[in-house]
């Protein structure tokens, strides 16, 4: 069963923008500017995203001089990944059974 947590994960990984973040970082840890070059979004539309990805408890971050870095937690990931998976089975499993209709 999906819990709150994983459901919110979902939802914030359906963004376009916010997906292509987490796949940059699942690559490596980059900065602001990294993120800014990589995606050529602005860096306040940049900033939002990342604010949203880090309360989902996605990204963390990494002050390193005057520049904070972003990197992915792929603990988060892993979990919902592996709840997809169990559904997946479920569906492989459950496409033999038909309720009778009344």
């Amino acid at each position: 069963m999906m819990t709150s947590v994983d459901t919110d994960v979902i939802r914030v990984l359906g963004d376009p923008l916010r997906m292509q973040v987490v796949t940059l970082l699942a690559q490596e840890t980059l900065c602001m500017s990294h993120l800014v070059e990589e995606t050529g979004a602005k860096q306040t539309n940049l900033s939002n995203h990342m604010k949203v990805l880090r309360e989902a408890g996605l990204v963390e971050t990494e002050p390193c001089g005057r520049f904070t870095y972003f990197k992915l937690r792929p603990e988060l990931l892993a979990s919902v990944s592996a709840q997809f998976a169990e559904l997946a089975e479920s569906a492989r499993t459950a496409a033999e059974n038909k309720r009778a209709c009344p």
